[in-house]
């Protein structure tokens, strides 16, 4: 079957990978669409998250939806031919961490996507049928794949414990940042200023619900009172971010990073932090908030389908992974489809 490869930085290639076989408990699914995360990105443009270093041919994608084609479907309650949204995280629920609840933490976790386990950027996979979760109708493979991300919002907004009425600025208007926008103001948050430096994303901010939008954390701290906002909601991929995140804090302010800095490495001048005497939380993937992700998604408090604003044949992963790293063409987020985008 077909798969997407990378060879490390900047290198892309499509070439034939092994059939999956499913394992105890797992079924055999068709990728109907699979994103272009980050993460991704970091692998693609630096060959490295920290000490995460895939090996050369290795099989990204961890955003996916698939339709299960096992003939084993109903002995694990799906439909042949049924479209679902997939879980990538499958961690061990026995350490420590698990049993805290905390199963994003998991020191055993397999990951679909994550070195060294290969992802989603292929015609075929398995996945345990508990990580799958049926799509209600109406949602198509786009909106399966954004849950994933979604799920990475919905965790780190509850982290951020959002009070209504208090003043939040989100750092970053990428897919992440827009999903933390609207899950956010779906607590009532207000004003919330959203901040990026490419205009046709801060226009998607404000019509997601921004009440501001700003290209530069001074001219954003105009928009909120004390001249610094309650929360700071962080989602970019800047060595800088952290620091930005401290200036755009009022005294007394919470923080949550949630983006990868580029170089795995921040920049802060310390004392700016310790003065405002901020609370900062690092946000990492998400725990089992897949229903929650769909009930928002359902409801209409989150728009998912909006982001994803290019999409592209598997054999053009190449020009995909490109395009998303140029930030160019207003891109927000690529998504691939084995089968062809839909039209």
């Amino acid at each position: 079957m077909r798969a997407v490869f990378l060879e490390g930085p900047h290198r892309v290639r499509i070439g034939a990978l092994d059939e999956p076989v499913p394992g105890d408990g797992e079924l055999l699914l068709e990728v109907a669409a699979v994103g272009i995360c980050g993460s991704d990105l970091h692998y693609y443009l630096e060959g490295a998250i920290g000490d995460q270093v895939p090996a050369e041919g290795f099989v990204p994608g961890h955003e996916f939806a698939a339709r299960v084609i096992d003939a084993r479907a109903r002995q694990f309650g799906f439909e042949p031919g049924e479209l679902v949204a997939v879980d990538p995280a499958v961690p061990c629920g026995s350490c420590p961490r698990c049993r805290e609840g905390h199963v994003n933490l998991c020191p055993h976790v397999r990951f679909m996507g994550a070195p060294p386990f290969a992802g989603a950027m292929r015609e075929r996979i398995c996945a345990p049928a508990g990580n799958l979760h049926r799509l209600p109708a109406g949602f198509d493979a786009v909106a399966g794949l954004m849950l994933e991300p979604l799920g990475v919002a919905v965790h780190a907004v509850a982290l951020a414990r959002p009070r209504r009425g208090e003043s939040c600025m989100l750092l970053g208007c990428g897919p992440i940042g827009l999903l933390l926008l609207q899950v956010a103001r779906s607590e009532g948050v207000a004003p919330l200023v959203a901040v990026d430096p490419i205009a046709e994303r801060r226009e998607m901010a404000r019509t997601l619900g921004a009440d501001a939008t700003a290209a530069t954390v001074a001219e954003a701290c105009e928009h909120v009172p004390e001249g610094g906002a309650d929360l700071v909601l962080e989602a970019t991929d800047a060595a800088e971010a952290f620091e930005l995140a401290a200036e755009a804090a009022r005294p007394g302010g919470r923080i949550v990073l949630v983006g990868i800095p580029q170089g795995n490495r921040y920049h802060l001048e310390a004392a700016l932090a310790r003065r405002k005497g901020l609370s900062v939380k690092f946000s990492r993937r998400m725990g089992h908030v897949y229903p929650r992700a769909i009930a928002l998604a359902r409801s209409g408090a989150v728009e998912l389908e909006r982001l994803v604003t290019h999409r592209f044949p598997l054999e053009a992963a190449a020009d995909a992974f490109a395009l998303q790293a140029a930030r160019a063409e207003g891109i927000v987020k690529a998504a691939l489809f084995p089968d062809g985008p839909p039209p």
